[in-house]
């Protein structure tokens, strides 16, 4: 049977009016409600009103509106059951073949800066969800329709089946449905949920799965990727992404999004291996990361805060990388990166940097750890009241110590980081102790035939004895950033002294297991 009913009550208006008119000139009858029915006759289109289809007033500030037999019965009856067909024509309840609805935005309310209960409340949709599950339960008859994306298929669908849609395309739109509404509801339980006074605890998640990824963290792992990825990132070319690969991309990305001027990074297995920055040129930017450590680029992830242009896209053709990641390509540097055809480019968007203050979540037996994100380099601000040495900083140690806190943050604890203020010089990454780290650092310099004379150091947690230190004291570094906070704290400010050393301690550590 033709559609010849639908209800559309909307909150994303984006696509509607066209939408709407195709359905009008295929003679689908119009119901609506409130601004969805204002925006309609705004296009020249007929329109019932829900209120007068029903018979009954929208009520209380428009929280009732759809919550009524004719509405629910018009979705839910079965149009292959007589005793639903007669039950439906003694009650005068016709049938409604079709439902557009998108939900009140709830998620974007609680987003915004100083949102309020009160707020948040009232944009928790009710006859909405109601409408979506009545026609997804019924959807051998009722087309359901929860996003503005599928409107197009739905018209399709209708001119090549007289007006009517296939049974698989309704299938799929209502799998969309309920899990729309579960996502829904996870994130109105989740902000409720918050320890509030006379609530209970709760975090919930309903993701759609959004592809297969090639293998976990070996090929003989399978691997899935749930959520919404792809809005973040957009894989332009190369091999399908990996478990790995997506770990790599998020490091990478949080990574340089902790900068503002032109730079470039190098990372291999979530560890920054090289940063450089330049005013000027990407290419110079990149020269001070990749001489930090000439081999762990191999193979490695390449990620940059400016488009990526045609002359950094040569000098990275020789290398192998694995991924490069940017937030444009230029057009050149793109047909040139496009010769290695495994090689994966990654655009990173735009919603990212909103993403970026989302919670950390890591599974655990038994279920999950949510976590704040560690999106902000704590510190920084009025460093210079933060001098514990009889020394303070000269203006280049300030803007060097300023540089690797930036990025020892991004390291695997326990983590050292030589610098400059604006090159990394030696890094130390994941050791079970402070001193191997910072021993491994000073290796890594001389090997890359880098002097650390002058450098700062910077740690991502207290040094607990003044043997770190000393290290690098030997190695030539004159400054240090570090947290502060150990019971030697004393012990390690007289190294610094006797050195002549500088040191600020921050306050805040940045652990990253």
């Amino acid at each position: 049977m033709p559609i010849s009913r639908a209800l559309l009550s909307v909150s994303d208006k984006s696509g509607l009016a066209n939408f709407a008119k195709e359905l009008h000139a295929m003679g689908v009858e119009l119901l609506s409600t409130g601004g969805t029915a204002k925006a309609l006759r705004e296009a020249g289109l007929p329109v019932i009103d829900v209120s007068e289809y029903t018979g009954a007033p929208e009520l209380f500030d428009g929280r009732l509106k759809t919550l009524h037999p004719k509405v629910h019965g018009g979705l839910l009856q079965r149009r292959d059951d007589p005793d639903h067909v007669a039950q439906g024509k003694e009650h005068e309840i016709p049938l409604i073949d079709l439902v557009v609805v998108n939900l009140y935005p709830f998620e974007q309310t609680i987003a915004k800066p100083g949102a309020t209960l009160a707020e948040a409340i009232e944009n928790i949709d009710i006859g909405g969800p109601s409408m979506l599950r009545s026609a997804a339960k019924n959807h051998s008859a009722v087309t359901v329709v929860v996003d503005p994306g599928d409107y197009q298929r739905v018209l399709d669908e209708m001119r090549e089946n007289n007006g009517d849609t296939t049974k698989g395309l309704r299938e799929q739109l209502a799998v969309k449905v309920f899990l729309r509404t579960s996502q829904y509801d996870a994130a109105i339980a989740n902000y409720l949920g918050q320890c509030r006074s006379g609530t209970g605890c709760s975090f919930s998640l309903s993701l759609p799965l959004e592809q297969e990824l090639r293998y976990g963290d070996n090929p003989h792992q399978k691997c899935s990727l749930y959520g919404r990825f792809g809005d973040f990132f957009t894989h332009l070319q190369g091999k399908e992404l990996s478990y790995t690969n997506i770990l790599d991309i998020e490091a990478a990305a949080d990574l340089i999004l902790d900068f503002v001027r032109p730079t470039v990074a190098i990372l291999k297995h979530t560890n920054p291996c090289g940063v450089g920055q330049d005013d000027e040129s990407l290419k110079v930017a990149w020269q001070k990361a990749f001489e930090t450590d000439r081999q762990a680029p191999f193979g490695g992830v390449i990620v940059c805060n400016r488009p990526l242009t045609l002359e950094l896209a040569r000098i990275i053709s020789e290398i192998f990388t694995d991924v490069i990641i940017a937030p444009e390509f230029e057009a050149d540097a793109r047909a040139l990166l496009q010769k290695k055809k495994n090689l994966r480019l990654m655009k990173m968007n735009e919603a990212y940097l909103a993403e970026k203050k989302s919670p950390v979540i890591r599974s655990c037996p038994g279920g999950i750890m949510v976590m704040d994100r560690d999106h902000t380099a704590l510190g920084l601000d009025n460093l210079e009241s933060r001098v514990v040495t009889k020394r303070p900083p000269t203006a280049d140690e300030m803007r060097a110590m300023r540089f690797g806190w930036r990025i020892v943050k991004h390291v695997k604890s326990n983590a050292i980081v030589y610098t400059s203020a604006d090159r990394t010089l030696g890094i130390g990454a994941g050791q079970m102790s402070r001193v191997d780290s910072s021993r491994i650092a000073v290796w890594k310099a001389k090997e890359a035939g880098l002097d650390l004379k002058g450098s700062i150091i910077a740690s991502d947690a207290m040094f607990p004895f003044a043997d770190g230190l000393q290290s690098a004291i030997e190695a030539g570094a004159t400054a240090c950033i570090q947290p502060g906070g150990s019971i030697r704290d004393e012990e390690v400010i007289a190294a610094a002294d006797a050195a002549g050393m500088a040191m600020v301690f921050t306050g805040h550590r940045h652990f990253r297991h």
